[in-house]
Formats: C-alpha cells, sequence, structure tokens
C-alpha cells in the first residue's frame, strides 16, 4: 500500500469537495480527493440537476394546456416519458465533464475512486493507498432515509437516487414526504401524465412561512396533485399492480410506484469516525462555526456532512471557508443565513427568518411588510399574478423574506444581500429598477415600510400645507 503526504486529502467530489480541490490546487497546494461513487455527487447525478430537468419538462406541457388565456389554443401534449429522461440523462451528460476526473487530474489533483475509511486520526485508506495529510475534509454528502414504516423493507422504494432512472410514467405515483423533494417531484410527475399523490405526516411544507407555502400547494391542487396531510403510513405491502398503503386514519391507497422523500442523513457510515477521532451524531460531523471538527483539529466537514443546511450552494460556501483557514491561516466562519428555494410553479424561497421565526425572537420590534405579484404589471402581463413576497424588518433593518410567486429563486438573491450586509430598508426602497420587471416588488414591499409615516401622518400633513402657503 503505497503512501501519499498530500497538504490536503478531501472524501467526496460533489459540489464542496469539488470547489475545495479545484480551489485549493490552484493555489498552490497539494491535494488528494477521493470519491467511492460518481463524480459530481448528489446534485449531479441524482440530487439538483436531474430535478430541474424534469421540472423543466414538465413546465413546457403545462404551458401548452394553459395557452388559452394567450389567445392561443391549448393543446394536450403527448408526452414520451422515455424521451423526457434522456433529455435529463443528456443535461446531466453536458455537465458533467466540468465535475470529471480527467478535468481534475488536469488541474493537478489526486483523484483516487474508492471508499475512504479513517485508520487513525491522521490516516485515511482508499484505492490501494495510505493518506497521511496535513488536513482532512469529509465531505461525503448525504443519502435518502428510510422511515421505520412496517413493510418498507418488502415493497420497491424510490428515492431521488434512483427515480430519473425510470423510463416508463408511473400510473400513480405515491410520495411519502411533503418537503421540497417531494413537492417538486410531485408536480413534475403530475404534469408529466401520472397520478400523483402526496402523504405528509404533518404539514407539508411545514418548514416554510404557511402564506407562501399556501401558494405553492393551492397550485399543486389545482394541476390534481393529491395531498394527504396529518397522516403518517403505518403498513406498507405489495399488492397486485403495485404498492398498498395504509394510513393512521384506515385509509389505503394503492400506487403504481412508491417514492420515500422523508428526510436526507449525512453518508458517514463507510468512514470508521471512530479511529479517526472524528466526534460525530446522527446529524454529521461535530464541527464549530469555522467547520472545524471539535475533537480531531486536522479534520473539517463541509455541506450535508456538517450538519448544516443540505443545499448544493451551503456546501459551495463552506469550502471558502475552509480554503480561507486551510490554505490562507485566516479565520472563517460559517454564513448564519442561507437562502432556500424549491423550484416548483410557483417558486418558494426563504432567507432569514421566517415571519413566526422573526416574532419569536423579535416580538413587537417586529414589522412585516407584503407585496402581492398581482400588483405586478409584468406578473399580471404573463399572467402570473399568484403569490406575494414577505419581507420581516426589525428597526429599520431585514431580517427575513419569503417569496412565492414567478421567479422566487432568482428574486431571493436581493433581499440574501440586504440581510447579509446589514442594509437598511430605505435603501432598498429607493432602488431604481427597470420596468416592468418582478423585481419592483421588492421595491414595492419596501416602500410599504414608509407608507404609513407618509401618508397617515397628520403632522407631516400640516407641514406640507404650511410649505405650499409659504414658499413661493
Amino acid at each position: 500500500m503505497s503512501m501519499l503526504t498530500p497538504d490536503l486529502c478531501i472524501i467526496g467530489a460533489g459540489s464542496g469537495g469539488l470547489s475545495l480541490a479545484a480551489g485549493a490546487v490552484q493555489m498552490g497546494a497539494s491535494v488528494v480527493l477521493i470519491e467511492g461513487a460518481e463524480m459530481g455527487g448528489d446534485c449531479l447525478n441524482s440530487g439538483c440537476v436531474p430535478s430541474k430537468a424534469l421540472l423543466a419538462a414538465g413546465r413546457v406541457a403545462e404551458v401548452m394546456r394553459q395557452a388559452g388565456p394567450f389567445g392561443i389554443t391549448p393543446v394536450a401534449p403527448v408526452i414520451d416519458f422515455a424521451a423526457v429522461q434522456d433529455h435529463v440523462t443528456q443535461v446531466i451528460a453536458g455537465i458533467a465533464p466540468h465535475d470529471s476526473q480527467e478535468r481534475f487530474e488536469g488541474l493537478g489533483v489526486t483523484v483516487l475512486r474508492g471508499w475512504a475509511r479513517f485508520v487513525s486520526p491522521r490516516e485515511v485508506e482508499a484505492a490501494g493507498h495510505r493518506i497521511r495529510a496535513r488536513r482532512f475534509v469529509i465531505a461525503t454528502g448525504a443519502r435518502a432515509v428510510m422511515p421505520p414504516v412496517p413493510g418498507i423493507d418488502t415493497v420497491p422504494c424510490l428515492t431521488n437516487e434512483t427515480i430519473f432512472a425510470l423510463r416508463e410514467r408511473p400510473e400513480h405515483l405515491l410520495i411519502l414526504g411533503g418537503g421540497p423533494i417531494g413537492i417538486e417531484m410531485a408536480q413534475a410527475h403530475r404534469r408529466l401524465g401520472a397520478r400523483v399523490t402526496v402523504i405528509e405526516a404533518a404539514r407539508a411544507l411545514g418548514r416554510e412561512d404557511p402564506d407562501c407555502a399556501a401558494v405553492v400547494l393551492g397550485a399543486l391542487r389545482d394541476e390534481g396533485v393529491e395531498f394527504r396531510e396529518e397522516q403518517a403510513v403505518v403498513r406498507l405491502r405489495a399488492v397486485d399492480g403495485g404498492i398498498e398503503v395504509v394510513l393512521a386514519d384506515g385509509a389505503v391507497l394503492t400506487g403504481s410506484h412508491f417514492m420515500v422523500a422523508a428526510g436526507r442523513a449525512p453518508a458517514l457510515e463507510r468512514l470508521d469516525l471512530h479511529a479517526g477521532g472524528v466526534a460525530h451524531s446522527a446529524r454529521g460531523v461535530t464541527v464549530g462555526a469555522n467547520l472545524r471538527s471539535v475533537s480531531n483539529r486536522r479534520v473539517y466537514a463541509v455541506g450535508d456532512a456538517a450538519g448544516g443546511p443540505q443545499f448544493t450552494h451551503a456546501a459551495g460556501a463552506h469550502a471558502g471557508v475552509v480554503i480561507r483557514q486551510v490554505l490562507l491561516g485566516l479565520p472563517a466562519k460559517a454564513a448564519p443565513q442561507m437562502p432556500r428555494v424549491s423550484y416548483t410553479d410557483p417558486e418558494l424561497a426563504q432567507v432569514g427568518l421566517t415571519e413566526a421565526e422573526a416574532r419569536a425572537v423579535h416580538g413587537k420590534r417586529l414589522t412585516v411588510l407584503r407585496a402581492e405579484f398581482s400588483g405586478n404589471d409584468r406578473a399580471r402581463a404573463e399572467r402570473k399574478g399568484r403569490g406575494l413576497v414577505k419581507v420581516m424588518v426589525v428597526r429599520g433593518r431585514p431580517v427575513g423574506a419569503s417569496i412565492a410567486g414567478p421567479q422566487a429563486g432568482e428574486l431571493i438573491g436581493l433581499w440574501a444581500l440586504a440581510i447579509a450586509a446589514r442594509v437598511r430598508i430605505g435603501t432598498v426602497a429607493g432602488l431604481i429598477l427597470p420596468y416592468p420587471t418582478l423585481g419592483e416588488t421588492a421595491k414595492r414591499a419596501a416602500g410599504a415600510y414608509f407608507l404609513a409615516r407618509l401618508f397617515d401622518n397628520p403632522p407631516l400633513k400640516r407641514v406640507v400645507r404650511l410649505v405650499q402657503r409659504l414658499v413661493p
């Protein structure tokens, strides 16, 4: 077994690991990158990229159905489900070279294909090599969690890791889990012609602002997605023609396919973290705000493995935090605010505190601003007036924003910047934005902060009247 002694050993070639490897090697560090599965990780192969490609196909089909209000004869789309999956595969293939072993080896990274495990607090073994590095970074991502439902091991279960391999459209897709993954897959498959039922033990999109979640869930219901909320699954079994699901209220559902979207857990089981002296829990590696292991100072964790927000952009941001510390010797901490988006139609985006969270923290100091997309001329022109912007403001500065509506994922960026930079709400209200754009909803919401001060202010009105009499 050969010995490698790089400056940095990265375990996992997903978003965080790849960003870190590319940055580190180009800044002069020697890097070993280990990947036991596919380069690009979950995001490229079974997460962000294929799901958005499938949603895009569903969106095209829905546009064909909903063309009537624009004066165009609507048509029922003829959907070749296998060809749709070919589209998904082609999108992945187009991005894959950027994440490939060949590209990273061309940058100067030593890429090992195999599963890594710690053999001591400062050594890892993988693919016939032992690696003794100055620093290790765990970037192994997450895997789908299988809930302890009786019979779940006796029926075929799809997850985000397997659903994109389907070549035939499900007749009736049952989805266990009403979070972002489940909701996105529900809308995509419904628009592509499948019957879809979402089963959620609590409330669908329960983490999100209720007003904004209601916009998205209402749109999905209008399209024919069925919901069984506040219903736990008590039993599963295979039956002729599919899977039978028994709910807590005694209802029995039968579907042709069953997908589990009930959460994800950090993929740490292969690493033998005990041998590496790396403290961890079910949430992930136990790290400080600087993403450094609390028990082994040679080890860092990023992305899902660090136990924080399970987003590709979080992993990429974490890579920058580690680079500043490991390569430049500078202090750095992970950002406390991380925007998130559910890419349904309409989209649902959040950054900072929701209204409920802000009220719990700030109480009566909180002001909640609202702007409806129905009042935005661009949204009206495109017949996408369903939705709203909510901004949570404390002492003149935004602390959170919730958006449900067209291109919410694009619009949340302004509020992410405003919160991170502690921009005053008046600065947003004073923005000059092109007309007509959806971005004007930000200006409209921010302007609401000053309406009462300007238009329902008797002393100000007296001043205005006085100025009109006295100033020539």
